[in-house]
């Protein structure tokens, strides 16, 4: 880890919490209003989820699956993420979702009126915001995580998501 954690003290804890209450406190409850608020359906949302933790090399983020109403993606998902391009795992919307996460991450200013065309057509207005919106929570805090090494210790609450 690239911060000193007091002994007996949760990492995850004391530096979003501790170290600076006001940020760490009000980037907890967006990373945690992604999870609980989204409207975005299971598979597009871990789509751009597991895409953005794969480009971030966040380990907790690569192995966390979200689950909804009991029920979470295949063990082959994360593969099938990779490969968004070629799969055959994928309705439009998802590799749609797995496309905008990685350009998103790694060419924000590649997103030209075609793919834009593309994603008008499968989303609607709202639906792109908050996927945007998402986005930008999985890139900022997972890179986070990674870059101070809390990624290995990371633990997200039972019964938040």
């Amino acid at each position: 880890m690239m911060i000193d954690v007091p002994d007996g003290k949760d990492p995850i804890a004391y530096v979003w919490g501790e170290m600076v209450p006001g940020i760490g406190t009000a980037a907890a409850k967006f990373s945690l209003k992604v999870y609980s608020d989204t409207t975005l359906g299971l598979r597009e949302f871990e789509a751009a989820r597991l895409r953005i933790a794969q480009i971030n090399g966040c380990i907790f983020c690569q192995d966390w699956r979200t689950e909804r109403d009991g029920a979470r993606v295949e063990a082959t998902f994360a593969e099938a993420v990779e490969n968004w391009r070629t799969t055959d795992a994928f309705d439009e919307r998802t590799r749609l979702a797995a496309e905008y996460a990685e350009r998103y991450a790694l060419d924000h200013h590649g997103l030209d009126d075609e793919f834009w065309v593309r994603m008008s057509a499968a989303y609607d207005q709202r639906q792109i915001v908050e996927l945007t919106m998402c986005l930008g929570s999985w890139l900022a805090f997972g890179r986070l995580n990674h870059v101070l090494g809390l990624d290995t210790v990371c633990v997200l609450p039972t019964g938040t998501v």
